[in-house]
């Protein structure tokens, strides 16, 4: 198995097209074409990290946090250990790729690991992507339909949340009049022709389209396909920010509290106080989700956990929800558990003998002093 193959099924389970525009994912240092030994998973890439990935024998280092993620202005061997990592990487043949804000948006990402880690139940997203998907119509003869559709479907067309395949079909007429060039797969040129067919419509994500439209020409019977293509406003089911669920039982304020440090692995926790002293409905987003906390209130949660508040954030929560800053890194971290588990099984499919490992330490910079 090389990089690529790898790559590939990291991107139909977390599209870089999914994330923010100004991120930097993807392949950030080596060659896509290289064969893989092992596996390192890491939040982010420092000089610890890849000594222990030499020493694992990884030449593959999936971090989520972008090892590269502003434009470098020098490659300096001498000042900057950034510079000394890449020229380490390049020189053991070591391909560094990142997931960042894709691996926050997707399904079984960032923020639904983080709420299954917490045990809450009935997870969906709290804010769903939209405005990224389109309406693909197309006229197929009778005969044609299940090869046009299968080829659609193939491509990624037709998902809807936990849904493939889906579609509409209706029965018409199409008619056409082929002029002295042409070479109609169905009557012939400079007649008129009437030809029953069916309407076929799916729904495509946007960074899927023109493959999902490649393959459907393909095997398409007619010289010159009819099809439409429709922007659309949904709400992508599929992928968005943060996660909203709940607890099987409610828990105080006292014990949920305590829950959350213990499952995080947390000695201390900043919070400020909610409307409730029973906790049911809680929301949660890894890493910074400040900017979300009146989506939290708006889709009435109890809690809200998420990391890197702002003292005027907690001020506009107070008495409304129980607003937990529960630390970027530790909110964070439980997503390596599923892009283990995902990775192990890709590769046992392909009958590899790859090890994926996590780093063994913690990167988190940040220290708590208790007096």
């Amino acid at each position: 198995m090389n990089c690529n193959d790898l790559i590939k099924y990291l991107e139909d389970w977390v599209p870089p097209n999914v994330s923010w525009d100004r991120d930097n994912v993807g392949l950030q240092t080596g060659s896509r074409k290289d064969k893989i030994r092992n596996v390192l998973l890491c939040l982010e890439l420092n000089g610890k990290v890849l000594d222990e990935a030499i020493k694992k024998d990884c030449n593959f280092i999936f971090t989520h946090h972008p090892f590269i993620y502003r434009p470098l202005s020098r490659i300096d061997l001498d000042n900057d250990s950034k510079s000394q990592i890449i020229k380490t990487a390049l020189k053991k043949n070591i391909t560094i790729y990142s997931a960042h804000t894709n691996l926050d948006f997707g399904k079984e990402g960032v923020s639904f690991e983080l709420a299954k880690t917490l045990e809450l139940q009935n997870l969906k997203f709290l804010i769903n992507q939209e405005k990224n998907q389109y309406k693909l119509v197309v006229f197929v003869p009778e005969k044609s339909i299940a090869k046009v559709a299968d080829a659609i479907f193939t491509a990624g067309g037709g998902i809807i949340d936990e849904y493939s395949e889906c579609s509409y079909r209706l029965n018409g007429e199409g008619t056409f009049k082929g002029s002295t060039s042409t070479n109609p797969s169905v009557g012939t040129k400079e007649t008129f022709e009437t030809v029953k067919e069916m309407r076929l419509e799916v729904i495509v994500d946007s960074w899927k389209l023109n493959r999902v439209l490649n393959h459907m020409l393909k095997v398409h019977p007619y010289e010159e396909p009819a099809f439409d293509v429709y922007p659309l406003l949904n709400k992508n089911a599929n992928y968005g920010e943060g996660v909203i669920g709940e607890f099987k039982s409610p828990k105080s304020t006292e014990n949920f509290l305590k829950h959350v440090s213990q499952k995080l692995g947390i000695k201390s926790l900043r919070y400020t106080k909610g409307s409730k002293n029973r906790i049911k409905k809680v929301s949660v987003c890894g890493g910074s989700g400040g900017g979300n906390l009146n989506d939290a209130i708006k889709a009435g949660a109890d809690a809200y956990v998420t990391a890197d508040i702002k003292y005027h954030t907690f001020q506009d929560a107070e008495d409304k929800i129980l607003l937990v800053d529960a630390g970027h890194y530790e909110t964070e971290i439980p997503v390596l558990n599923i892009v283990k588990k995902k990775m192990e099984a890709f590769i046992r499919s392909r009958d590899e003998r790859i090890k994926v490992y996590k780093y063994s330490r913690s990167t988190n910079p940040t220290r708590i002093y208790n007096y």
